[in-house]
């Protein structure tokens, strides 16, 4: 079975597409917008002006590029926005909570990446749920072109799904094989993504966040296996140069790999429960199959690109090898490996989430997550730090 899976160009048939359909309208609101934010401040202007128009509160969770004090003069310069901003430490880890997939042997195979995307997301899901909060929508700080219109739509799925996304099409959101692919001239299409990801995180099955590349196709992976993921419409993002360093191929290969072949295996196998889909996947056979499939393809693409005269072809052949070198690193035991730990994480984070005792402020909410007690600004602040 696993030879006639081969990798996919597009995933389009495990999404809901309600981005034309009537939704009706919302019988809740959105508690909050949540920013993990890495970028200058100047990169969230439009964000806080969306947040303001919706009356919808900010959480910026801030690191790296990002000041707290910058975003909060923005803030407070937008009139009817308000923010709880946190610095978030660059050595910062959600107390009380270890991960199996955050192994070194794991970190190894994603060449040593380093995010803390999904530690961020993390932190903005157990923030909900220390405060009560039924929907939230997570916005990366490179996101444009979202409009109210949009969110209310989003939000009213959200009455009737536990998540729900948008698709950047304008600039792609895909991995660096992926644009290399596009680049070559084959057909590839772009799935939905946590840069716009809505979330009811009352949801008894609220999934985590894991610290590898694609970790939000992890954390909408049953939804995405039921083929109930809602796309509602599509934004845009900033663009950037994806063959600009070639260890990005590297960094990302381990978890494109994985998340290919997840989903690869989730569209062959209609109408199978996750758990049956799990189980297929625990298997050295497949990743091995697998593995090979995405080397072909790969090399596929690198022939495709030598004859091409574009600018970017030499450094996307310079992130292809690299790719491939990581990829044939990789052993399929460490495939099974990984998606066990996965597995061991989600029952770690759904007793987490069953043992959570309600906050009765953002202060101590942020206190239970060992955070700094943030800043509360902009209209209405008072309400913001309540």
């Amino acid at each position: 079975m696993s030879r006639q899976i081969g990798q996919r160009h597009s995933h389009a048939s495990l999404l809901r597409d309600v981005s034309t359909s009537a939704v009706p309208p919302s019988r809740s609101r959105l508690d909050a917008i949540v920013v993990p934010a890495a970028r200058p401040a100047s990169a969230l202007q439009n964000i806080i002006e969306l947040s303001a128009a919706l009356s919808v509160p900010l959480v910026v969770l801030c690191s790296r590029q990002t000041s707290g004090e910058q975003v909060r003069e923005r803030v407070e310069e937008c009139f009817g926005a308000r923010a709880l901003i946190v610095d978030v430490p660059s050595d910062y880890q959600l107390p009380e909570q270890s991960y199996a997939t955050a192994h070194p042997t794991f970190l190894k195979a994603s060449a040593d990446r380093s995010s803390d995307l999904s530690t961020k997301r993390n932190i903005g899901l157990l923030l909900a749920r220390l405060r009560g909060w039924n929907k939230i929508l997570f916005v990366d700080d490179d996101i444009s072109h979202l409009r109210p219109y949009d969110v209310g739509r989003l939000t009213s799925v959200l009455d009737r799904h536990p998540v729900a996304s948008m698709i950047t099409r304008r600039f792609p959101d895909n991995s660096v094989v992926c644009h290399a692919r596009r680049l070559a001239g084959f057909d590839q299409d772009i799935f939905v993504s946590g840069a716009v990801l809505g979330v009811q995180v009352q949801h008894p099955e609220l999934s985590f966040f894991p610290d590898v590349y694609n970790e939000d196709w992890f954390f909408f992976a049953r939804q995405a296996a039921d083929r109930h993921l809602p796309k509602v419409g599509e934004v845009r993002q900033l663009d950037y140069l994806p063959f600009y360093d070639p260890q990005r191929a590297a960094r990302e290969e381990f978890g494109d790999l994985l998340a290919e072949g997840l989903y690869a295996l989730f569209e062959s196998t209609p109408g199978w429960h996750f758990d049956d889909q799990l189980k297929l996947a625990a298997s050295r056979s497949y990743w091995r199959d697998f593995q090979q499939i995405r080397l072909e393809m790969i090399q596929e693409t690198l022939d495709k690109l030598a004859p091409a005269h574009h600018p970017h072809v030499r450094s996307a052949e310079k992130s292809l090898i690299e790719a491939t070198s990581q990829a044939s690193a990789i052993d399929a035991e460490l495939c099974v490996d990984y998606l066990e730990a996965w597995q061991q994480d989600e029952r770690r984070w759904q007793k987490r989430l069953v043992n959570l005792s309600p906050a009765s402020s953002d202060r101590y909410a942020l206190a239970e997550l060992g955070l700094p007690s943030g800043i509360a600004c902009g209209y209405g602040a008072e309400a913001v730090a309540r």
